[in-house]
């Protein structure tokens, strides 16, 4: 079995949400973003949540959030169609998603995958400072933002990669869609997240031992996410890989007598069709 023993504390919930005493919490949708760079091999752009946050406190993640309502006003000649068989969602809802993905990585990480026309990217970010501030504090949103500065959307340079539900037995839970991007030549990724106390660029293999070894908290995702990329040599063979994007959701089962946080594997995954149904 792949799966992590739980705390005793939930073996009550599960048995209550197994048995219908209790409904789990809707899960809102999401984005997050796996920004990636080569220095003599991969690396990945991660940030630790403050101790303060209900979702993860603590937790090493990617830049990324929760879908805003303002998200579906940006109008752009974009294929949300393809996007939407990527991530098994409305073409509506995919347009969200890959507009909350630029937004949160902007406002996490200070990279803006936008630029002049659909060829060219913003090579200096910090001009935008104001305008990031102001979608931080929702006095702006993505589309006005983007039109006020004469920008186009980029999401030619976003891969769709994994889609991950939070489990039941969380009292906060959120579906979102993983996707990968490189570091645009020019830009940089910076601290700059309310959300986070540190950031840091670090190879997947190495971030992976480090969380075997205590030092840093991730959640399942965000391990199998570092495990997909120790796969590959660089950043181009990553964003050129073919990518079949399944439904992963973790689930809380009493386990030979323990609550156990039972993992998807290669044997349990999900397509969309299952999910969803057709």
């Amino acid at each position: 079995m792949n799966g992590l023993k739980l705390p005793e504390e939930f073996r009550e919930l599960i048995l209550d949400l197994q048995e219908g005493r209790k409904q789990a919490p809707v899960p809102r949708h999401a984005a997050t973003v796996v920004l990636l760079r080569d220095r003599d091999g991969i690396e990945v752009f991660m940030l630790r949540r403050v101790s303060s946050m209900a979702f993860a406190p603590g937790a090493y993640v990617f830049p990324g959030g929760s879908v805003d309502a303002r998200d579906a006003e940006y109008e752009a000649g974009e294929d949300w169609t393809a996007w939407g068989a990527a991530f098994g969602a409305t073409p509506e809802l995919a347009k969200e998603l890959v507009c909350a993905a630029v937004r949160e990585t902007f406002e996490e990480a200070h990279v803006l995958l936008a630029g002049p026309s659909a060829d060219r990217i913003v090579e200096d970010t910090a001009p935008f400072e104001a305008d990031r501030l102001a979608l931080l504090d929702r006095s702006q949103s993505l589309a006005s933002f983007l039109t006020a500065r004469d920008l186009v959307l980029r999401s030619d340079l976003l891969r769709p990669w994994a889609h991950w539900i939070t489990p039941a037995i969380e009292p906060k839970r959120y579906d979102t869609r993983f996707f990968m991007a490189a570091l645009p030549d020019g830009q940089r990724a910076l601290d700059v997240s309310t959300e986070a106390d540190k950031v840091a660029w670090v190879r997947p293999a190495e971030a992976l031992e480090r969380a075997t070894a205590g030092e840093l908290f991730m959640l399942p995702p965000t391990v199998a996410t570092l495990q997909d990329l120790t796969r590959f040599k660089d950043v181009a063979e990553v964003l050129a890989s073919p990518r079949e994007v399944y439904v992963h959701e973790p689930v809380g089962r009493i386990v030979d007598g323990d609550p156990y946080l039972v993992l998807p594997d290669d044997e349990h995954r999900l397509k969309y069709s299952d999910h969803y149904g057709e």
